[in-house]
């Protein structure tokens, strides 16, 4: 079991949490939404929840909802520009299928 990020996902990551002042990490989950049905959904975290499941990886700790765990285990993070766009990309082995638009993904 293992989510993991590149250097400049950490680095992004790193300066949000800076720039906000406070937090001990970042929480990666999952929402239901988008015509694919689920979207990742991104938050600080100041205080963990008990259950967390925790990776940490270039300074940065990753908490993820274990009920998350089996649709994005084994994902890599990644933070990438193309052109005008910029973002997390999610290298995701469980997404059978995304939406046109990238927003959302079926495991």
């Amino acid at each position: 079991m293992a989510i993991t990020f590149t250097e400049r996902a950490a680095e992004h990551m790193s300066r949000h949490l800076q720039k906000r002042g406070s937090g001990v990490g970042m929480r990666l989950g999952i929402r239901l939404t988008g015509c694919s049905g689920m979207a990742y959904q991104w938050d600080f975290v100041d205080e963990p929840d008990a259950g967390d499941h925790v990776f940490s990886d270039h300074g940065i700790t990753l908490y993820v909802d274990p009920k998350a765990i089996p649709f994005i285990d084994g994902t890599e993070i990644d933070y990438t520009r193309q052109g005008l766009n910029e973002g997390f990309t999610f290298s995701n082995p469980n997404e059978t299928a995304a939406c046109g638009c990238g927003e959302s993904f079926t495991v």
